[in-house]
């Protein structure tokens, strides 16, 4: 390119000024990242929904639990395949930072309906034959350095008894990108016999596989049709639309990172402009000169376009680099309290190009100024 060097020396004549802009840049970049794959996460769980999933609670509430007979009942209408049914176990381990989600499965329906938790055969039908016997995800294994075969004491004040322990029989993983590798089950038996009366015999919620996604609607609405004005009726929803609910708890995620994400976008733009408005006008004189020699307005413009858009670049890729060492150790500090952050390539090219984007953007305006900056009017500034 036969401008280069003229693009840096422009770039380089305040080096202070281009240092502070490309850090400018690079912070705000790693913000832009950094909410963009909490987004990301949020909605995690909705993307990697079945589509063949309906999920079925009390009417009331998560909480408000459902009898265990509802299972036979649900798995009677027309196009359910499986039907399984969890509780929430809600234990501490060790310490109460040590958040990690920890459900009471059905083993026996289980694997059915959540084929994509993969389980080694043997180490499942060493969990099922183990009444104490837990199963941890691959990341969740990894976080407290556990191995099949270890001791695990969990405390609860929720169901009466304040230690429970369990014996890692197995560790699951998961092939679809994004999965939850993240969950702790332990059998609903074994829950069952140990919890007070007033639990015994309970489901939290019921997980339904349908023969086809198709059927969703007409097996919802026959589901709580079955079970209306009764002492414990029914909300039932596909698991996508379950996701999105329970994300929804923590407020509105996506309007906030929207908004901080429009205040950061529109602040890069005003400083990178700025930056570059201030910079076109200290060359006024240079600038005509150069007209005056013979180059084009497209060429002059393209020249501010240019000093733009490395500027962007540089500060882009300065920004993802150092967002891409910093969110997983983000997402360690903050493993149990917010889903993995995973910094995807998808991501990474998005944040490129929005880079790119502020560049050409903040370079605009003052590169159409300094196209149609007349030299005789240009040449008489001082």
């Amino acid at each position: 390119m036969k401008f280069r060097s003229l693009i840096f020396a422009n770039l380089f004549r305040k080096k202070f000024r281009l240092i502070l802009t490309v850090g400018s840049f690079a912070i705000a970049l790693v913000l832009f990242t950094f909410l963009g794959v909490v987004k990301s996460a949020f909605n995690r769980g909705v993307e990697v929904a079945g589509a063949d999933r309906l999920i079925v609670v009390d009417r009331v509430g998560l909480m408000q639990l459902m009898p265990v007979s509802y299972g036979d009942k649900i798995r009677a209408i027309p196009g359910v395949k499986y039907v399984t049914h969890d509780h929430w176990f809600g234990g501490v381990y060790q310490d109460e930072k040590n958040f990690f989600p920890q459900f009471v499965i059905d083993v026996e329906n289980h694997r059915q309906v959540y084929p994509e938790f993969i389980v080694p055969d043997e180490q499942w039908n060493n969990f099922v034959k183990d009444r104490q016997g837990c199963i941890a995800g691959r990341r969740l294994a990894e976080r407290f350095h556990w191995k099949v075969g270890d001791r695990i004491p969990l405390k609860t004040t929720i169901y009466g008894a304040a230690n429970w322990e369990f014996n890692l029989d197995g560790i699951y993983h998961t092939d679809k990108e994004g999965g939850d590798e993240g969950q702790f089950w332990l059998q609903w038996k074994y829950f069952d016999e140990t919890v007070p009366s007033v639990i015994k015999s309970t489901a939290g919620w019921y997980i339904l596989k349908l023969d086809s996604p198709d059927d969703a609607v007409r097996v919802a609405k026959a589901i709580d049709e079955k079970f209306a004005n009764s002492s414990d009726e029914t909300k039932t929803e596909t698991e996508s639309a379950f996701a999105a609910g329970f994300a929804k708890q923590f407020g509105n995620i996506e309007f906030l990172i929207m908004t901080i994400g429009g205040v950061v976008f529109f602040t890069l733009l005003l400083v990178t402009g700025n930056t570059m408005a201030i910079s076109v006008r200290e060359r006024t004189n240079e600038l005509a000169v150069l007209k005056a020699i013979g180059l084009t307005d497209r060429t002059v413009l393209f020249l501010v376009l240019a000093e733009s858009l490395v500027i962007s670049f540089i500060g882009g890729v300065l920004g993802l680099f150092l967002a891409w060492g910093a969110i997983p150790a983000v997402s360690a500090a903050l493993t149990g309290l917010l889903p993995p952050l995973l910094l995807s390539k998808t991501m990474l090219t998005l944040g490129l190009l929005f880079a790119l984007f502020i560049g050409a953007a903040s370079g605009l305006l003052p590169g159409i100024g300094a196209m149609r900056m007349r030299v005789v009017n240009a040449m008489r500034r001082v």
